[in-house]
């Protein structure tokens, strides 16, 4: 849009120089050429990130930082990574994706919707189990037993949000999915199970870490130790369809610079996990 409006007051300019000027056509177009390149440049300042809802405080910091270094401004698209994920297979406007599991960054790599060569590993996390304040010892003590006091789990829906196939995970090798299962409460994301046990309509919830960080009303029960859940990694790639896959493999660099990584830690991510 910004590209036809420059061409538009272009034209309108060129048709007043016209009106007085000999040498109208020489003036008409420099100008006309100006205000397209300036639309350009307008359209190359900013770069398109869709990435996972749980990055959402640190990503704010890094697009700050990005730019301070010269880069791109960032349009921050964040939400649920299935939710990216079908909206980059589907044609989204976006330059590069950051989910919160391979699982959904392979299905954008198998739909042909990523570049090649492109993906990298940018961070790594750890689950968390978090209640009320007042239910914390509750829960700790109770989690696992699957005490029956637990009636509502709320997780990302664990078919398809990395966060809740995770913690489907962690329930499977501790032997307590079949008991929880029934009490799970399926949330579009991360933030929103985090959400449930804030507002109240849920009990517990398994959370990333990073996110019980955000919390206001709901604190860490206990910090799942990395060996007995699965290894949470987060992927970053350019998409195919990108129109600034340059500034887009530049921001990739960002990402994983000494800066970017001082932000994260500063979030609670750890180092992507050794693959």
């Amino acid at each position: 849009m910004i590209g036809v409006a420059g061409v538009d007051n272009g034209r309108r300019a060129e048709e007043a120089i016209r009106a007085w000027s000999p040498c109208a056509g020489l003036v008409a177009a420099a100008i006309v050429a100006t205000l397209s390149l300036a639309s350009a440049a307008q359209e190359r300042s900013s770069l398109t990130v869709s990435a996972a809802i749980s990055l959402a405080d640190a990503l704010q910091e890094v697009a700050v930082a990005y730019a301070r270094a010269g880069g791109a401004d960032l349009r921050l698209n964040v939400a649920g990574s299935n939710a990216l994920a079908r909206q980059i297979v589907m044609g989204a406007p976006v330059d590069v994706f950051v989910s919160a599991d391979d699982a959904q960054m392979d299905l954008v790599a198998a739909a042909g919707a990523l570049m090649p060569g492109s993906r990298v590993a940018v961070v790594g996390n750890q689950l968390a189990i978090v209640a009320a304040p007042e239910r914390l010892a509750e829960v700790r003590a109770g989690f696992p037993r699957a005490a029956p006091a637990i009636r509502r789990l709320a997780l990302g829906d664990p078919a398809a949000v990395p966060a809740g196939v995770y913690a489907r995970e962690y329930l499977e090798r501790e032997g307590l999915w079949t008991l929880y299962a029934p009490r799970v409460v399926p949330l579009p994301n991360v933030r929103a199970a985090l959400a449930a046990v804030e507002n109240g309509s849920a009990d517990a919830a398994i959370v990333y870490a990073t996110d019980a960080r955000t919390a206001g009303r709901a604190a860490v029960a206990a910090l799942i130790p990395a060996g007995r859940a699965p290894a949470v990694v987060y992927p970053a790639a350019i998409v195919a369809h990108s129109t600034h896959a340059p500034e887009a493999a530049r921001f990739l660099e960002f990402l994983r610079s000494p800066e970017a990584e001082r932000i994260f830690v500063r979030h609670g991510f750890l180092p992507p996990p050794e693959r």
